[in-house]
């Protein structure tokens, strides 16, 4: 296997990660700037 076919497939590996990650984050309830505050470690997590 050559050197482009590898990082081909470690960035599809990792942009399935990344999405399954995303995914997992849920809409919070409420308009306001402090109910985000629950979801700052999942987006910690992801980044």
């Amino acid at each position: 296997m050559n050197k482009g076919r590898l990082e081909a497939f470690s960035d599809g590996v990792l942009a399935i990660i990344i999405t399954i990650m995303v995914l997992e984050i849920k809409v919070p309830h409420g308009e306001e700037f402090s109910d985000l505050k629950p979801l700052v470690p999942v987006v910690l997590v992801i980044f």
